[in-house]
């Protein structure tokens, strides 16, 4: 048997709470970290995000005072959860670095999930993401080395390609056409449940986060690239909140969210080259655990049914951080033109999704003016082609280019 959370003895709530230097954490040296490290640190920032959001949602719909005050006590345990994970980021790390490490992750972590997802609706909506990620990364690296004269190579180490995706440009679909269908909670696999969890709060977080700095910067040409690929991601957690189930109770849903905090700390303390970050995952998995004990004695009290019903029997396989070029280039080849219609995924450069882009793109498109930029003061479009060139004709460097 594998491990089985519900079976291990964590930490008592009483005991989990740390002090202020404790949780001022030492961070880790920008110029040495892993870059799969820095991914798995932003990975679980989000999911902590996501575990005090759900929370205080939570506490808004429900009048039982055991209950709030339940949910309090864990939430202020996840909050300062948040803090030691999200405060491993190094101040000295630029804004433009700490992005370049969003992109990454989204890119690995989404490529991830839709290989190892058993559901072919859900996995076609990670692949569709996927490739608009993937692009993110390519003019934010642009931006990167215009900005601050640096590659994005020092970030992400050759491990992620970095070149274009499906062009941001052709991201911007109406709202009706990011609705997707969600797994039925009676027949689901549980690893969908775990993983469209995992992307919800991962996507989640990287909204969040150009929303509170993509006005930071003086630079005009960076504001607006922000202001652009902050509204993608606008529609990515429209995309993949729509998968989860609303009939999930909101006692099945905190089960759900303390389980797959188990899971993804368990997984990446697996993978850890770090000792002393992989010590803090190792921590919070223990805490983790007495988290989900309160989240199923709450189930079992208020919704009465018993959480087994809903939980595997262990974990499933871990969560990993690896690079993904091959699967990223096959998806680029077959789905590079694929926009959405509704619910479901078309080749159809269809009405509604043409007069969307009419209007968003009227005065100039940033994430196409950074590339044009770069390719003014350089002489050509920063990329890291380490599998040959784009597997995609019209996308490679010199036709790109012409195509401006």
């Amino acid at each position: 048997m594998g491990f089985n959370p519900l079976q291990e003895k964590g930490i008592p709530l009483d005991k989990q709470v740390r002090n202020w230097s404790e949780l001022n954490v030492t961070p880790y040296d920008k110029r040495d970290v892993d870059p799969y490290t820095r991914c798995r640190v932003i990975a679980m920032n989000g999911i902590e995000v996501e575990a005090v959001l759900f929370s205080h949602q939570f506490n808004r719909h429900i009048d039982t005072p055991e209950v709030k005050a339940a949910l309090a006590e864990v939430r202020a345990v996840e909050q300062q959860q948040q803090k030691a994970v999200n405060w491993l980021i190094p101040g000295e790390e630029t804004t433009l670095e700490v992005t370049l490490g969003y992109e990454q992750e989204a890119v690995d972590l989404t490529a991830w999930l839709a290989r190892s997802e058993p559901d072919p609706y859900l996995k076609q909506t990670y692949d569709f993401g996927l490739l608009e990620d993937f692009d993110h990364l390519y003019r934010y690296a642009n931006l990167y080395e215009l900005l601050e004269g640096k590659q994005a190579e020092s970030v992400v180490n050759r491990l992620t390609e970095v070149m274009p995706g499906r062009p941001t440009a052709n991201e911007h679909r109406h709202p009706r056409d990011n609705i997707r269908k969600h797994y039925d909670k009676h027949t689901a696999d549980p690893r969908s449940r775990l993983h469209a969890l995992t992307i919800t709060a991962a996507e989640q977080q990287t909204m969040n986060f150009y929303m509170t700095i993509g006005n930071r910067y003086m630079e005009p040409l960076a504001r607006s690239l922000y202001a652009e690929i902050a509204m993608v991601e606008e529609e990515h957690v429209t995309q993949y909140e729509s998968m989860l189930d609303p009939a999930e109770s909101w006692f099945e849903q905190l089960v759900l969210h303390e389980y797959n905090e188990c899971y993804l700390y368990y997984s990446f303390a697996a993978q850890e080259t770090d000792r002393r970050i992989r010590d803090l995952w190792n921590l919070h998995l223990a805490m983790e655990v007495e988290q989900l004990r309160v989240a199923c004695e709450l189930m079992k009290r208020y919704d009465g049914r018993d959480p087994a019903e809903v939980l595997p029997l262990e974990l499933p396989e871990p969560v990993v951080f690896e690079p993904n070029k091959a699967y990223v280039r096959e998806v680029l080849v077959t789905q590079i033109d694929l926009t959405s219609l509704g619910t479901g995924y078309v080749m159809d450069s269809h009405k509604r999704f043409q007069e969307r882009l009419a209007t968003v793109n009227a005065g100039g498109v940033p994430t196409e003016q950074v590339i044009d930029v770069h390719r003014d003061r350089f002489g050509a479009d920063y990329r890291i082609e380490t599998e040959g060139p784009h597997p995609v004709e019209r996308l490679r460097a010199d036709a790109y280019a012409r195509s401006r």
